[in-house]
């Protein structure tokens, strides 16, 4: 019996230890999630305002005005893909995955060629054994500013405009909260035009544009997608600290209750093991006296 005592107080300091580090963790997490949660809600704001100019300013020009504008028969498809570089954060990085993957068999199933943008260990790790991956970033979501956007953004409205590719689409996870995240898709080429939402005509606030609105247009579509790209970044990131603190939140809860069970056990294998040695006394006494 001292061994099963001794066994389980062995496992109730394993995970008095994992305990330790799940919280940790969880600490560390909600600390990148306040920072990346605040980068994300200051270009929501930014995105917001470029799009209203955009609309706007599409609104003056007639026609596929502009090469990332234009709608050709499309052959060739190239897919963005940000998942995270680490584990432990739940579903979040499947989440992502599974609808990449749909979308990759719809895209496939209309006979287009697909090749892949990966943004994230684990998603390059999942699509190498299986797709083209043209580019993958990897360590890149550790630390990360709007460069890498511009990057990405602008290698694939130079795929675009030489017809290398003939559509683009982006692949995150939308930051809803921080116990949610929604896995989203998002065409970025062709730029499909913003629509504006119903206003109050007499809300509408008329610009006057100078140079021309072609002008602005050429200069303010490619700013447009760069930042499709860093918000899908942003959110990304804010998301992948969102389910981790989650995830380890929900692993310490695990691991307190695993020790309550086994706390539990020990109690009960120690009160049997002192009711045997009492009922070794009582029966060591009763043959004494017997022999007398």
């Amino acid at each position: 019996m001292g061994a099963a005592l001794r066994e389980i107080k062995r496992k109730v300091q394993g995970v008095e230890k994992t305990k330790q580090i799940t919280r940790a963790m969880n600490m560390v997490a909600a600390s990148k999630l306040t920072q990346a949660q605040t980068r994300m809600e200051n270009f929501r704001a930014y995105a917001g305002k470029i799009t209203e100019i955009l609309q706007d300013v599409s609104e003056r020009v007639e026609g596929d005005s502009h090469p990332l504008l234009a709608v050709r028969e499309s052959k060739r498809a190239v897919v963005i893909v940000m998942t995270s570089d680490r584990g432990l954060c739940g579903g979040f990085n499947s989440n992502i995955i599974r609808v990449a993957d749909r979308l990759i068999k719809d895209i496939k199933a209309e006979g287009k060629e697909v090749s892949l943008i990966a943004v994230g260990k684990k998603g390059r790790d999942i699509f190498r054994r299986k797709e083209t991956i043209s580019k993958a970033y990897v360590d890149a979501l550790k630390s990360f500013d709007i460069s890498l956007a511009n990057e990405i953004a602008d290698m694939v409205m130079a795929s675009f405009r030489t017809e290398e590719c003939d559509e683009v689409h982006l692949v995150f996870s939308e930051f809803v909260n921080m116990g949610s995240q929604k896995p989203l898709t998002m065409r970025v080429l062709p730029l499909e035009r913003p629509e504006r939402e119903e206003e109050d005509p007499s809300q509408v606030l008329e610009y006057l544009y100078e140079p021309p609105a072609e002008v602005i247009l050429d200069r303010i579509i490619p700013t447009y997608v760069r930042s499709i790209v860093y918000r899908g970044l942003l959110e990304t990131s804010a998301g992948e600290h969102g389910a981790r603190m989650v995830a380890m939140d929900n692993a310490t809860r695990a691991c307190d209750d695993m020790i309550e069970t086994l706390t539990l056990q020990f109690n009960k294998a120690r009160q049997a093991a002192i009711t045997g040695e009492l009922m070794d006394i009582v029966g060591g006494t009763e043959a004494l006296a017997a022999s007398k």
